[in-house]
């Protein structure tokens, strides 16, 4: 049991690192869709959480597994909504090409 919690500290400590070494060799321009990109992967988290909420026997673990179902459609959610705004910025819009055309 100890031992499982050391790797799972460790594996935490390491994903930690790499995230933030990731996360400062990105240019500032990039960090929206970069940051986009990781919550839309976010969804693989869901996925987890549910296949974590259905192995849950106690009312603790089945709050806890439905309060991290909730946190992590949220963030799925989050990162579909900010790609479709950060996708709007690069479409031309066509009604301002008929306005120009008439004029």
């Amino acid at each position: 049991m100890i031992i499982e919690g050391f790797i799972a500290l460790y594996i935490f400590m390491l994903a930690a690192f790499t995230g933030y070494e990731i996360i400062s060799k990105v240019p500032v321009i990039l960090h929206t869709p970069l940051m986009s990109g990781s919550n839309f992967v976010h969804g693989i988290v869901l996925v987890g959480t549910m296949v974590a909420l259905g192995h849950a026997q106690t009312p603790l673990e089945q709050a806890i597994g439905f309060v991290a179902v909730i946190l992590a459609a949220g963030n799925a959610v989050g990162g579909y909504v900010v790609t479709e705004r950060m996708l709007e910025m690069f479409t031309t819009s066509k009604k301002d090409d008929k306005k120009g055309d008439k004029a």
